[in-house]
């Protein structure tokens, strides 16, 4: 079977480095069209560099980075260099990038990737705030029915908020933009907090990284090193929760995943609950369901196939 063509859309973020990287590194499952980059964890300068080095990292320079859009579509930007440092990508020491970044803005990258390929082949996998994808499909609105999925890294259930005591980050960022996607017709799978919370890197796991001996191996260790310390501190886990590369590994191997397809609303109005992923995840509404919404992980397969992988890199 031909490899499944994607648009990783990211703001990176040492996790989104991971998904990157496992991305990168199974070239016979997934087609890496681009990756569009997007304001979020850090400010847009420092994502879209982000991205360039993880490429290089991956020794992959030749993937084609595009930079997004700088600020949500309603509101002022809010960061988390509290839980990634100041750069995003703080533990390892890893060179500025030498490649550069594509003349095309990515939201005009998304749209017409989406037109000139054919018509359901192209999954768009974000692993940041929705802002790119929302605004390609403000500005294209034909294009909805030519995604083949979207599968994203966002909201939360059971596990509530992590920003917010009702929110998840990468929603509550840019809520208006979220609404948007959800509300957009196509098909959409949701990796929530209550799947990536289970994707713990404990000692035993990172140790298996580092020992790869590897330039990416030991990067991705020393990543998970540094962005432990919050999560083992805020919610006494064993290690860091990998959020985005359940993004990846869903795409290579979907049966690590389990979940219901659900009705998911997005709180846009209260200053309570802003960003809230409202996910009916026991059918108590007569609302439609828009999104197969992720309730369980095999952490052990996940971590099997993350560490396999990034030993080819």
């Amino acid at each position: 079977m031909a490899p499944r063509k994607i648009i990783i859309d990211t703001d990176p973020g040492q996790d989104d480095a991971v998904a990157i990287l496992l991305a990168l590194a199974s070239p016979e499952d997934l087609d890496v069209l681009g990756i569009t980059a997007v304001a979020g964890n850090v400010p847009l300068p420092l994502t879209q560099k982000n991205a360039c080095i993880v490429c290089e990292l991956a020794g992959k320079p030749e993937t084609k980075v595009f930079s997004g859009c700088d600020a949500p579509i309603a509101r002022k930007l809010v960061t988390a260099e509290h839980v990634h440092g100041k750069t995003g990508l703080d533990g390892p020491s890893l060179p500025d990038p030498t490649m550069t970044l594509q003349d095309k803005h990515a939201v005009d990258f998304m749209i017409e990737t989406l037109r000139s390929e054919p018509e359901g082949s192209v999954t768009l996998c974000p692993l940041g705030p929705l802002t790119n994808v929302a605004t390609a499909l403000q500005r294209a609105p034909d294009i909805a029915g030519r995604i083949q999925e979207i599968v994203l890294m966002g909201g939360a259930y059971f596990e509530v908020g992590n920003i917010t005591p009702a929110a998840e980050f990468n929603i509550y960022v840019d809520p208006e933009a979220a609404k948007i996607v959800f509300g957009c017709g196509a098909p959409i799978t949701v990796m929530p907090l209550d799947v990536t919370h289970k994707a713990l890197v404990t000692a035993e796991r990172n140790n298996a990284f580092r020992a790869l001996g590897t330039p990416v191996g030991v990067a991705v260790a020393e990543m998970t090193d540094f962005f432990e310390r919050f999560d083992k501190e805020k919610y006494g886990s064993a290690g860091a929760p990998l959020h985005d590369p359940c993004v990846t590994a869903y795409l290579i191997q979907p049966e690590l995943f389990t979940g219901r397809h659900i009705n998911v609303e997005i709180e846009t109005g209260s200053d309570l609950t802003l960003g809230m992923t409202v996910a009916d995840w026991w059918g108590v509404t007569d609302r439609a369901p828009n999104a197969t919404f992720m309730g369980d992980i095999d952490a052990d397969g996940f971590f099997a196939l993350l560490t396999e992988r990034l030993a080819r890199l």
